[in-house]
């Protein structure tokens, strides 16, 4: 398991691997984030996507996933998440694209008023098979520290 206190900042992770496949991205868009060029090949032709695309929310959805596995596979002693910054969608993603995770430790703290547990500070980013970054955010998580 992995406390808080195992957290060093500038430590990095590479990991997942997630495969975009289009009736994913098609059953993804028609449930949450139905815009036309999340939807069909023709509306996003019109657009700087130019083809079917994955909605950016769902890019996020398929990074927690490969998260929540790599957390499954090395065990954290976490508590959630405080939240996200800086989350910026860099380039499209589109079925047949194949992504991967890395992530870096940017801050640890202990917390001030609640023994026991601290912040972790991480920027994510998903790339895409041609090693280009599709996705970035800044992740606030939670973690226990080492029991005493």
């Amino acid at each position: 398991m992995l406390y808080l206190d195992d957290i060093e900042v500038g430590a990095k992770r590479s990991f997942g691997r997630y495969e975009v496949t289009r009736e994913e991205v098609l059953e993804f868009a028609a449930k949450y984030d139905p815009q036309p060029f999340h939807l069909s090949d023709e509306a996003a032709a019109e657009t700087h996507f130019e083809r079917l695309a994955a909605s950016g929310w769902h890019t996020c959805a398929m990074t927690m996933s490969m998260f929540v596995a790599e957390m499954k596979e090395h065990p954290q002693a976490s508590l959630g998440a405080a939240g996200i910054d800086e989350l910026r969608w860099l380039k499209p993603v589109y079925p047949g694209d194949v992504l991967r995770c890395e992530s870096e430790v940017l801050e640890v703290r202990p917390s001030q008023s609640r023994p026991g547990m601290g912040s972790i500070k991480n920027r994510m980013t998903t790339f895409n098979q041609h090693g280009e970054p599709v996705l970035r955010f800044v992740a606030l998580g939670l973690m226990r520290t080492r029991p005493a």
